[in-house]
Protein backbone atom coordinates (compact mmCIF):
# COMPACT_ATOMS: atom_id res chain seq x y z
CA UNK A 1 0.00 0.00 0.00
CA UNK A 2 1.14 3.42 -0.95
CA UNK A 3 0.09 6.74 0.56
CA UNK A 4 -0.54 9.77 -1.20
CA UNK A 5 2.44 12.09 -3.14
CA UNK A 6 3.87 15.09 -1.00
CA UNK A 7 6.40 17.55 -2.02
CA UNK A 8 10.12 16.10 -1.61
CA UNK A 9 12.97 17.47 1.13
CA UNK A 10 14.38 18.52 -2.75
CA UNK A 11 11.43 21.25 -2.96
CA UNK A 12 8.91 21.29 -5.45
CA UNK A 13 8.39 19.61 -8.36
CA UNK A 14 10.17 16.98 -6.58
CA UNK A 15 7.28 14.85 -4.95
CA UNK A 16 7.87 11.92 -2.38
CA UNK A 17 5.56 9.01 -1.39
CA UNK A 18 5.75 6.20 1.18
CA UNK A 19 5.78 2.76 0.27
CA UNK A 20 4.27 0.30 3.01
CA UNK A 21 6.30 -3.16 1.83
CA UNK A 22 4.06 -5.63 3.58
CA UNK A 23 6.70 -6.83 5.57
CA UNK A 24 8.14 -6.62 8.84
CA UNK A 25 11.50 -7.21 10.52
CA UNK A 26 12.74 -7.02 14.36
CA UNK A 27 11.87 -3.46 14.21
CA UNK A 28 8.37 -2.87 12.84
CA UNK A 29 7.00 -2.55 9.43
CA UNK A 30 9.05 -1.72 6.58
CA UNK A 31 8.56 1.01 4.11
CA UNK A 32 10.43 2.69 1.41
CA UNK A 33 10.14 5.74 -0.43
CA UNK A 34 9.77 6.79 -4.02
CA UNK A 35 10.92 10.16 -5.16
CA UNK A 36 9.72 11.55 -8.62
CA UNK A 37 9.95 14.77 -11.22
CA UNK A 38 7.55 14.75 -14.25
CA UNK A 39 8.43 16.24 -17.40
CA UNK A 40 6.24 19.09 -18.84
CA UNK A 41 3.68 17.20 -20.31
CA UNK A 42 3.54 19.84 -23.23
CA UNK A 43 6.98 19.97 -24.28
CA UNK A 44 7.39 15.46 -23.31
CA UNK A 45 5.55 15.42 -25.97
CA UNK A 46 8.35 16.00 -28.71
CA UNK A 47 11.21 14.56 -26.55
CA UNK A 48 12.88 11.19 -27.64
CA UNK A 49 12.04 9.50 -24.69
CA UNK A 50 8.66 10.15 -24.08
CA UNK A 51 8.08 7.05 -23.64
CA UNK A 52 10.12 5.91 -21.05
CA UNK A 53 9.36 5.54 -17.13
CA UNK A 54 13.75 5.28 -14.52
CA UNK A 55 13.63 4.00 -11.73
CA UNK A 56 17.04 4.98 -10.19
CA UNK A 57 18.39 3.12 -7.14
CA UNK A 58 21.23 5.09 -4.86
CA UNK A 59 24.51 2.72 -3.27
CA UNK A 60 25.79 2.18 -0.39
CA UNK A 61 25.58 4.43 2.67
CA UNK A 62 23.20 6.91 0.25
CA UNK A 63 19.87 8.30 -1.10
CA UNK A 64 18.74 9.67 -3.70
CA UNK A 65 19.56 13.96 -3.84
CA UNK A 66 20.72 14.54 -7.47
CA UNK A 67 18.48 16.60 -8.93
CA UNK A 68 20.52 17.48 -12.01
CA UNK A 69 20.86 13.60 -12.84
CA UNK A 70 16.74 13.90 -12.81
CA UNK A 71 16.19 16.96 -14.71
CA UNK A 72 18.32 14.92 -17.21
CA UNK A 73 15.83 12.66 -18.12
CA UNK A 74 12.97 14.67 -18.03
CA UNK A 75 14.94 16.88 -20.28
CA UNK A 76 14.38 14.06 -22.20
CA UNK A 77 11.16 13.25 -22.24
CA UNK A 78 11.02 10.77 -19.52
CA UNK A 79 9.36 10.25 -16.35
CA UNK A 80 12.16 9.95 -13.87
CA UNK A 81 11.66 8.37 -10.17
CA UNK A 82 14.26 7.39 -7.60
CA UNK A 83 13.41 4.57 -4.76
CA UNK A 84 15.27 5.67 -1.07
CA UNK A 85 15.65 1.81 -0.05
CA UNK A 86 14.16 0.61 3.61
CA UNK A 87 16.75 1.04 6.04
CA UNK A 88 18.33 4.27 3.79
CA UNK A 89 17.70 7.91 3.55
CA UNK A 90 14.19 9.21 3.70
CA UNK A 91 12.88 5.40 4.93
CA UNK A 92 15.24 5.33 7.64
CA UNK A 93 14.00 4.66 11.18
CA UNK A 94 15.24 5.77 14.26
CA UNK A 95 16.18 2.01 15.75
CA UNK A 96 17.08 0.92 12.35
CA UNK A 97 20.72 -0.92 11.41
CA UNK A 98 21.54 1.79 8.49
CA UNK A 99 21.35 0.06 5.59
CA UNK A 100 21.45 -3.56 6.68
CA UNK A 101 20.26 -6.79 4.86
CA UNK A 102 20.91 -10.66 5.00
CA UNK A 103 19.96 -10.73 1.10
CA UNK A 104 19.51 -8.44 -1.76
CA UNK A 105 17.24 -10.60 -3.05
CA UNK A 106 15.14 -9.10 -0.39
CA UNK A 107 15.05 -5.66 -2.18
CA UNK A 108 12.59 -7.08 -4.69
CA UNK A 109 9.93 -6.05 -2.20
CA UNK A 110 11.18 -2.25 -2.24
CA UNK A 111 11.16 -2.21 -6.36
CA UNK A 112 8.01 -4.27 -6.55
CA UNK A 113 6.33 -1.19 -4.91
CA UNK A 114 8.13 1.22 -6.49
CA UNK A 115 7.06 -0.25 -9.68
CA UNK A 116 3.63 -1.29 -8.85
CA UNK A 117 3.47 2.87 -7.79
CA UNK A 118 4.76 3.44 -11.21
CA UNK A 119 2.27 1.36 -13.17
CA UNK A 120 4.68 -1.41 -13.97
CA UNK A 121 3.34 -4.01 -11.80
CA UNK A 122 4.09 -7.83 -12.37
CA UNK A 123 0.01 -7.55 -13.44
CA UNK A 124 0.01 -4.22 -15.61
CA UNK A 125 0.78 -4.03 -19.42
CA UNK A 126 2.41 -1.09 -19.29
CA UNK A 127 2.94 1.04 -22.48
CA UNK A 128 5.34 2.87 -21.31
CA UNK A 129 9.37 1.27 -21.57
CA UNK A 130 11.32 1.14 -17.92
CA UNK A 131 14.72 2.06 -17.57
CA UNK A 132 16.50 0.73 -14.33
CA UNK A 133 19.65 2.82 -13.21
CA UNK A 134 21.90 1.50 -10.56
CA UNK A 135 24.64 3.23 -8.90
CA UNK A 136 27.14 1.32 -7.12
CA UNK A 137 25.30 -1.10 -4.94
CA UNK A 138 22.15 -0.51 -6.26
CA UNK A 139 23.64 -1.41 -9.50
CA UNK A 140 24.82 -4.32 -8.29
CA UNK A 141 20.89 -5.16 -6.91
CA UNK A 142 19.60 -3.99 -10.10
CA UNK A 143 21.47 -6.05 -12.30
CA UNK A 144 20.83 -9.33 -10.13
CA UNK A 145 16.96 -8.37 -10.12
CA UNK A 146 16.95 -7.72 -13.78
CA UNK A 147 18.41 -11.20 -14.17
CA UNK A 148 15.84 -12.91 -12.13
CA UNK A 149 12.97 -10.71 -13.82
CA UNK A 150 13.11 -11.07 -17.47
CA UNK A 151 11.44 -9.32 -19.77
CA UNK A 152 10.66 -6.28 -17.27
CA UNK A 153 12.78 -3.73 -18.10
CA UNK A 154 14.34 -2.33 -21.37
CA UNK A 155 17.34 -1.19 -20.55
CA UNK A 156 19.89 -0.89 -17.93
CA UNK A 157 22.30 1.42 -17.28
CA UNK A 158 24.66 1.04 -14.21
CA UNK A 159 26.54 3.68 -12.71
CA UNK A 160 30.14 2.39 -11.10
CA UNK A 161 28.22 -0.82 -10.18
CA UNK A 162 29.74 -2.66 -7.68
CA UNK A 163 29.79 -5.91 -9.24
CA UNK A 164 33.31 -7.51 -7.76
CA UNK A 165 34.74 -7.04 -4.73
CA UNK A 166 37.88 -4.84 -4.51
CA UNK A 167 40.31 -7.77 -3.69
CA UNK A 168 39.52 -9.44 -6.62
CA UNK A 169 37.78 -12.52 -7.27
CA UNK A 170 40.53 -14.41 -5.39
CA UNK A 171 40.12 -12.54 -2.65
CA UNK A 172 36.67 -12.36 -2.48
CA UNK A 173 36.84 -16.62 -2.33
CA UNK A 174 39.53 -16.78 0.02
CA UNK A 175 36.83 -14.66 2.22
CA UNK A 176 33.35 -15.65 1.67
CA UNK A 177 33.75 -18.93 3.98
CA UNK A 178 35.07 -17.23 6.56
CA UNK A 179 32.52 -14.11 6.04
CA UNK A 180 29.81 -16.27 5.97
CA UNK A 181 30.35 -18.64 8.94
CA UNK A 182 30.22 -15.16 11.20
CA UNK A 183 27.58 -14.16 9.39
CA UNK A 184 25.22 -17.01 10.77
CA UNK A 185 26.73 -16.75 14.30
CA UNK A 186 26.19 -12.94 14.70
CA UNK A 187 24.91 -11.68 11.31
CA UNK A 188 24.34 -7.95 13.23
CA UNK A 189 27.53 -8.10 14.93
CA UNK A 190 30.39 -4.55 14.39
CA UNK A 191 33.53 -5.01 12.10
CA UNK A 192 36.00 -2.76 11.65
CA UNK A 193 35.53 0.81 9.73
CA UNK A 194 36.90 0.52 6.41
CA UNK A 195 36.00 3.80 5.01
CA UNK A 196 38.47 6.36 5.71
CA UNK A 197 36.37 9.10 4.85
CA UNK A 198 38.29 10.10 1.43
CA UNK A 199 35.07 9.78 -1.13
CA UNK A 200 33.29 11.76 1.13
CA UNK A 201 36.32 14.18 1.15
CA UNK A 202 36.62 14.72 -2.28
CA UNK A 203 32.70 15.10 -2.91
CA UNK A 204 33.02 17.60 -1.05
CA UNK A 205 36.13 18.90 -2.45
CA UNK A 206 34.07 19.14 -5.89
CA UNK A 207 31.24 21.15 -4.05
CA UNK A 208 28.47 18.18 -5.14
CA UNK A 209 27.48 17.39 -1.51
CA UNK A 210 23.48 18.24 -0.42
CA UNK A 211 24.49 20.02 2.24
CA UNK A 212 21.52 22.05 2.41
CA UNK A 213 19.74 19.03 3.45
CA UNK A 214 21.93 18.75 6.49
CA UNK A 215 20.85 15.11 7.14
CA UNK A 216 24.44 13.42 8.27
CA UNK A 217 22.41 10.60 9.43
CA UNK A 218 21.32 9.56 5.70
CA UNK A 219 24.78 10.08 4.51
CA UNK A 220 27.94 9.39 7.18
CA UNK A 221 31.01 10.99 6.16
CA UNK A 222 32.58 7.17 6.95
CA UNK A 223 29.57 5.69 5.67
CA UNK A 224 27.39 3.06 7.98
CA UNK A 225 28.59 0.69 9.92
CA UNK A 226 28.98 -2.68 8.21
CA UNK A 227 27.69 -6.26 9.12
CA UNK A 228 29.01 -9.46 8.88
CA UNK A 229 25.49 -10.84 7.24
CA UNK A 230 25.53 -7.55 4.76
CA UNK A 231 28.77 -8.62 3.57
CA UNK A 232 28.43 -11.89 3.16
CA UNK A 233 24.96 -10.77 1.25
CA UNK A 234 27.34 -8.46 -0.71
CA UNK A 235 30.09 -10.94 -2.00
CA UNK A 236 27.20 -13.77 -2.85
CA UNK A 237 26.41 -11.01 -5.25
CA UNK A 238 29.87 -10.68 -6.58
CA UNK A 239 29.56 -14.60 -6.58
CA UNK A 240 26.76 -14.46 -9.12
CA UNK A 241 27.67 -11.99 -10.73
CA UNK A 242 31.09 -13.83 -11.25
CA UNK A 243 29.35 -16.91 -12.10
CA UNK A 244 27.51 -14.82 -15.42
CA UNK A 245 23.86 -13.66 -15.39
CA UNK A 246 21.46 -12.13 -18.25
CA UNK A 247 20.04 -8.94 -17.66
CA UNK A 248 17.28 -9.65 -20.93
CA UNK A 249 18.32 -6.10 -22.24
CA UNK A 250 20.97 -3.96 -23.30
CA UNK A 251 22.90 -2.18 -20.28
CA UNK A 252 25.51 0.46 -20.21
CA UNK A 253 27.94 0.48 -17.59
CA UNK A 254 29.99 3.52 -17.13
CA UNK A 255 32.85 3.99 -14.90
CA UNK A 256 36.08 6.11 -14.14
CA UNK A 257 39.32 5.44 -15.87
CA UNK A 258 41.12 5.18 -13.55
CA UNK A 259 40.99 4.07 -9.49
CA UNK A 260 43.03 5.39 -6.36
CA UNK A 261 43.55 3.10 -3.55
CA UNK A 262 41.74 4.24 -0.84
CA UNK A 263 44.51 4.18 1.58
CA UNK A 264 45.52 7.77 2.38
CA UNK A 265 44.32 10.95 1.10
CA UNK A 266 45.42 11.69 -1.87
CA UNK A 267 43.92 14.88 -4.36
CA UNK A 268 43.67 12.67 -7.57
CA UNK A 269 40.68 11.15 -5.78
CA UNK A 270 39.11 14.12 -6.95
CA UNK A 271 39.06 13.16 -10.21
CA UNK A 272 39.41 9.03 -10.09
CA UNK A 273 37.03 6.34 -8.70
CA UNK A 274 38.16 5.70 -5.16
CA UNK A 275 35.64 3.18 -3.64
CA UNK A 276 35.57 0.37 -6.71
CA UNK A 277 38.70 -1.26 -8.57
CA UNK A 278 37.16 0.14 -12.44
CA UNK A 279 39.59 -2.20 -14.59
CA UNK A 280 38.15 -5.42 -12.13
CA UNK A 281 34.33 -3.97 -12.63
CA UNK A 282 34.62 -3.38 -16.73
CA UNK A 283 35.82 -7.30 -16.79
CA UNK A 284 32.94 -8.44 -14.58
CA UNK A 285 30.20 -6.27 -16.82
CA UNK A 286 30.74 -8.52 -19.69
CA UNK A 287 29.20 -11.11 -17.64
CA UNK A 288 25.39 -9.38 -17.09
CA UNK A 289 24.41 -9.84 -20.80
CA UNK A 290 24.78 -10.48 -23.79
CA UNK A 291 24.49 -6.75 -25.32
CA UNK A 292 26.79 -4.71 -22.75
CA UNK A 293 28.70 -1.24 -23.58
CA UNK A 294 31.25 -0.39 -21.04
CA UNK A 295 31.85 3.58 -21.36
CA UNK A 296 34.73 4.79 -19.33
CA UNK A 297 34.92 8.43 -18.70
CA UNK A 298 37.77 10.10 -18.21
CA UNK A 299 38.04 12.58 -14.89
CA UNK A 300 35.17 10.79 -13.38
CA UNK A 301 34.81 9.86 -9.36
CA UNK A 302 32.74 7.18 -7.99
CA UNK A 303 29.56 8.43 -8.86
CA UNK A 304 30.09 9.81 -12.76
CA UNK A 305 27.48 12.51 -12.41
CA UNK A 306 28.75 14.23 -9.38
CA UNK A 307 32.38 14.60 -11.21
CA UNK A 308 34.10 17.73 -12.23
CA UNK A 309 32.11 19.33 -15.15
CA UNK A 310 34.00 18.16 -18.24
CA UNK A 311 33.96 14.61 -16.60
CA UNK A 312 29.80 15.01 -16.33
CA UNK A 313 29.56 16.97 -19.44
CA UNK A 314 31.24 13.71 -21.13
CA UNK A 315 29.07 10.96 -18.86
CA UNK A 316 25.87 12.75 -20.01
CA UNK A 317 26.67 12.84 -23.57
CA UNK A 318 27.91 9.22 -24.18
CA UNK A 319 24.61 8.44 -21.78
CA UNK A 320 22.41 10.53 -24.00
CA UNK A 321 23.74 9.03 -27.23
CA UNK A 322 23.77 5.43 -25.98
CA UNK A 323 19.59 6.39 -25.00
CA UNK A 324 18.92 7.59 -28.57
CA UNK A 325 20.54 4.94 -30.25
CA UNK A 326 17.96 2.70 -28.41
Amino acid sequence: MAGEWQTDVLGKPFEQLALDLGVEDEDGPLSATLVRLLPNPVVAVLQPLRDVDVLYVHGWSDFFFQADLARFWTGLGARFHALDLHGYGRSLRPDDAPGYIDALDDYDADIEAALAAMGHGTDAAPRRRLVLLGHSTGGLTLTLWAARHPGRTSALVLNSPWLEFQFGAVGRQAIAPLVSARARIDPRGHQPAVDLGFYTRAQTELGVLPLALDRADWRPERGFPTRPAWLAAILDGHRRVAAGVDVGCPALVLLSTRSTPPLAWNETMTSTDSVIVVDDIAKSATRIGRLVTIGRIDGAIHDVFLSRPDARSSAYRTLERWMRAL
